[in-house]
């Protein structure tokens, strides 16, 4: 590729990957990175850590601000109006315009509003840029009570954050149980028990109908259908996020939830990629859903684009689906396909250990038993390897003999294997044992 400009939109995990593997990819192009949150590229994950005081806002930023100059990376920090997808051009608020030979997309997401009467008020917010954080350090300046609407990963940050204040919180949740449109209802039953040990008060089956204001224009409580009025100091709305994509809704590019692209993270436009949380596939790659918006997805787009980009045209193809996130202190992860209802021709096993904090979920084919999914609470298990157990289409029962193998930390884990296997024997009318740990069998 001959040194072209390539203009990236958005400085999010997305798009600075994208700019960093250009770069090591081609040292002549031109990249220039903008945006209107920040300068600089930070972690949106520590968000929350920032807030708990468990690190600085400094030590958000993955890189020294000498990175970008060092590596010829032009920040530009401004705010996208339109495009010209015909003159290649973008038109920024402050009325400048610049030209762009490559363009790509990586907007990310905006937390969700469903039109709440009073959702727009003072100390009303989600929970997704670096302004969030600092709204979020000025609206709950000494306060005593929050609501939060919205039973997701995000809430339960939102939960932890405030509680790390001594902030009292209701969480309002829609559906019978807690994240019930993707936990099943044990490992929804044991989330729930963590959330009220945290003093949590968890409200189900309860919508957000109203949000009152005082007489400043500031939220002092909300209206529910099944509790009434609840007096708080604060909301946060955390009912998901949608591509942040508004500004494009009327353009010439193809748009639907999101920007729509093919396999090759490419838009209707010439020259024209989205990736990340704003793009839509038109096909879903195997496994996979159509919007993922997670950080490790991000990631993995923006690696794959930097190979097009400078002239290795790359297929996009994430490969199993896994994920993993904390609620408060249990670690969460998913590998497969675990849903929140089992579908028909699916059986499943579950355990829980008697402390009521760990729980491991499996799932496989009824008929040919073959390993479908594993859902985990308070153990963590190696990627790797289930990535590889599933492309292989192991057995249930070869999962259950190679436990030992799967284990991240043999120190935690040891005394529940035995437990998982004793259980499932005794359910399944099996007499399976665990095979001894072989190192080199497990990363041949």
């Amino acid at each position: 590729m001959g040194a072209k400009r390539i203009v990236i939109i958005g400085n999010g995990i997305s798009g600075i990957t994208t700019a960093r593997n250009v770069r090591k990819r081609n040292a002549e192009a031109q990249i220039v990175v903008v945006s209107s949150e920040t300068k600089y590229f930070f972690s949106r994950t520590a968000l929350m850590y920032a807030y708990m005081g468990h690190m600085k806002k400094e030590h958000m930023k993955p890189y020294e601000d000498g990175f970008w100059a060092k590596n010829r990376i032009e920040l530009c920090f401004a705010h996208v109006n339109s495009i010209d997808f015909e003159e290649q051009k973008l038109n920024f608020s402050n009325g400048k315009q610049t030209n762009y030979d490559k363009l790509v997309l990586a907007l990310g997401s905006t937390p969700n509003k469903f039109g709440w009467p009073g959702q727009d008020l003072k100390g009303v917010q989600g929970l997704y840029s670096f302004n969030d954080l600092e709204s979020m350090e000025e609206n709950t300046v000494g306060i005593k009570k929050a609501v939060i609407v919205g039973g997701g990963l995000i809430g339960v940050e939102m939960a932890e954050m405030l509680r790390s204040r001594k902030i009292e919180v209701d969480f309002l949740v829609r559906e019978k149980r807690f994240w019930g449109n993707v936990l099943p209802i044990e490992e929804g039953k044991l989330i729930q028990r963590h959330i009220n040990e945290h003093h949590v008060n968890l409200l189900l089956e309860t919508n957000l109908e109203e949000i009152i204001s005082d007489e400043n224009g500031r939220v002092r409580a909300v209206k529910t259908d099944t509790h009434g009025e609840i007096e708080c100091q604060f909301v946060g709305l955390t009912a998901g996020v949608s591509p942040n994509i508004k500004f494009l809704k009327d353009s010439e590019l193809e748009t639907d939830r999101g920007i729509l692209v093919n396999e090759f993270l490419e838009t209707n436009q010439p020259n024209v990629y989205a990736l990340g949380d704003c793009a839509q596939f038109k096909t879903a790659p195997k496994g996979r859903r159509n919007i993922e918006q997670v950080w490790y997805t991000g990631r993995m787009m923006g690696e794959v684009l930097a190979k097009t980009l400078t002239g290795s045209k790359t297929e996009y193809k994430p490969g199993n689906w896994f994920n993993s996130a904390k609620f408060f202190d249990i670690e969460y992860q998913t590998y497969g396909t675990v849903t929140a209802n089992l579908e028909e021709g699916h059986s499943q096993f579950y355990w829980e250990h008697n402390n009521g904090k760990i729980g491991i979920k499996f799932v496989f084919d009824s008929d040919s038993r073959r390993f479908i999914g594993i859902n985990t609470f308070g153990v963590r298990m190696r990627h790797e390897l289930f990535d590889k157990w599933l492309t292989q289409g192991q057995s249930i029962d070869f999962i259950m003999e190679h436990l030992e193998d799967a284990n991240f930390d043999p120190e935690l884990y040891k005394s529940y294997g035995t437990e998982i296997l004793k259980s499932y024997n005794s359910e399944f009318n099996k007499n399976i044992k665990i095979k001894k740990k072989s190192w080199s069998r497990i990363f041949s």
